[in-house]
């Protein structure tokens, strides 16, 4: 792959059996496991019960630290995004005296801010640390959720909208570029959809809050309920923000945090290095440009994320149909909630098959397949049934396999750091700027509640999806395959390490079972 030459060099202790020691990160061999916990840790990360009980402390702190920051601001992120429907159906629209496509422009200003910040918020985060980032954005986007609960025009929500847009557009190519910088393989895709899944928690969250706030707390000091739920939504967010600061891990060569030890970025360092993962110098200067603009993976990937996350829309559309066919306010808060649900089941379910496996564009095609494809189907028939509507919605609910997308954007550029870190920034940028304009071309207002250009569009955009998903499997292993051939018939990099992952789980097993000793403390093994 390009930029090889950048790629971290393994210490020759690396190839040694795992009861020899790893630098000051000295390790214990894995030890001798019962067959029922053998099976969880399988479950759980395929390689669990090879790792090291250092090791496996060290994926415990990452989960605590990355993880929970990640998922709160992620989940944050995602109430203040849902916020604009369930203001909208909840007495906004009323409010505001919002008009003609006056909605979609708001949608349009947030994605305009966001789709315009993503590739320079993610150089930013490679030369200043995650931390510092991610707390000025939590920040800054918290003010703005305050502010949109005092508008009292569509233009005042235009400018709030973009504000918060702008805050936003940093968040997820600088967590998506830190979670893929920490994990391995066999880790990374079930935890990108444990964050994933959160911001549609935060979408059903706020369903629920509304229907909450609207019912408790409507003309409380004079306030709509719309106004209330932009309060309560800025209060919690503060917190939030202010929690990154202390648990917040930056780069493996370059974090701070409390609870890493010097041990601890040995180890990781020496993980990243087995991974074939390139270390991270933040340099971006016009040879890196070219060499990614000059192969496949930036151009195909970001054309398959374009088609692939423009095929997600359907679902911001369920609660507008349910005001258009007379379901209460409660009722239009709740039951798109209720979709967000089965989507973070789906959402985690394809990462976790997806790690099992191994097997990244199986798990993306599949899905797509067998929930959006069918439910945009439905809902572009249109049928005469209401619940025949509500499936198809639901259907569609089922179709986002974003977390897998993201690992294996990780992976195809594990190359070169500074390369994965554009093409996953260029990837969000460009869906988001096409999705700035698509939403007003194909789901204008004015065709509510069928939408008959937006439908059939979400129909075609993942069957292209699809082909761009497959022609990147097919260019990528080529890849591979060539790489092979050009260093003389030896394995590429990435096929290396999982074959080397495989071979060491063969040594550990023959160690294993002649072990005479029984585990000792086995519960400190978790």
């Amino acid at each position: 792959m390009d930029g090889d030459k950048g790629t971290m060099k393994v210490n020759s202790r690396t190839s040694e059996s795992p009861s020899e020691g790893m630098g000051t990160a000295q390790q214990e061999a894995p030890q001798r496991l019962s067959f029922g916990k053998k099976l969880l840790y399988h479950l759980w990360d395929s390689d669990q019960h090879l790792k090291s009980p250092q090791e496996r402390a060290l994926v415990r702190k990452l989960d605590f630290g990355i993880l929970i920051c990640a998922t709160l601001g992620w989940w944050m992120k995602y109430i203040d995004q849902a916020n604009l429907t369930n203001a909208y159906v909840s007495g906004m629209k009323q409010d505001l005296n919002i008009q003609g496509n006056e909605y979609t422009y708001m949608q349009m200003c947030y994605t305009i801010s966001f789709a315009l910040m993503q590739i320079p918020s993610n150089i930013i985060g490679l030369k200043v640390r995650p931390r510092v980032c991610i707390v000025i954005c939590e920040l800054g986007w918290t003010i703005f959720t305050f502010a949109q609960a005092a508008a009292q025009t569509s233009e005042q929500m235009y400018a709030f909208r973009f504000m918060v847009g702008f805050f936003e557009s940093a968040f997820s190519p600088i967590i998506i570029f830190l979670l893929g910088s920490w994990y391995t393989r066999p880790e990374l895709a079930k935890r990108i959809a444990i964050w994933h899944i959160t911001g549609f928690f935060g979408t059903a969250t706020s369903g629920f809050l509304q229907a909450g706030i609207y019912q408790s707390l409507n003309g409380h000091l004079g306030l709509a309920g719309w106004r209330w739920l932009y309060i309560v939504c800025g209060c919690m967010s503060l917190p939030v923000a202010i929690s990154v600061w202390w648990l917040l891990p930056d780069y493996p060569h370059n974090t701070t945090a409390w609870y890493i030890t010097e041990a601890d970025k040995t180890l990781a360092l020496e993980r990243a290095a087995r991974s074939g993962k390139a270390e991270i110098t933040g340099i971006i200067d016009f040879k890196l440009l070219k060499r990614m603009l000059g192969n496949w993976r930036w151009w195909v990937l970001c054309i398959m994320y374009i088609f692939y996350g423009n095929s997600c829309q359907a679902n911001s559309y369920f609660a507008i149909y349910l005001q258009s066919a007379g379901y209460s306010v409660t009722q239009r808060n709740v039951i798109p909630a209720c979709a967000n649900i089965v989507t973070m089941i789906t959402d985690f379910a394809w990462g976790f098959m997806s790690d099992m496996t191994g097997n990244r564009p199986a798990w993306i095609v599949g899905p797509l397949l067998c929930t959006t494809l069918i439910g945009s189907s439905i809902l572009t028939a249109w049928p005469a049934a209401d619940v025949a509507r509500v499936v198809g919605f639901f259907f569609v609910s089922g179709g986002y396999v974003t977390a897998v997308v993201w690992t294996w954007a990780n992976e195809i550029n594990n190359g070169n750091a500074e390369e994965r870190a554009l093409t996953i920034s260029s990837m969000n940028g460009l869906f988001y700027a096409t999705n700035s304009f698509l939403p007003i071309l194909i789901f204008p207002q004015t065709t509510a509640p069928n939408y008959p250009r937006g439908f059939p569009s979400i129909v075609a955009f993942t069957v292209l999806a699809v082909i761009f998903v497959l022609l990147a499997d097919f260019l990528h292993k080529r890849q591979l395959k060539q790489e092979a051939e050009a260093a003389g018939g030896s394995i590429p990099a990435e096929l290396s390490v999982r074959d080397s992952e495989d071979a060491k789980e063969r040594e550990i097993e023959n160690k294993l079972v002649g072990a005479i000793e029984p585990v000792r403390n086995s519960s400190t093994i978790i």
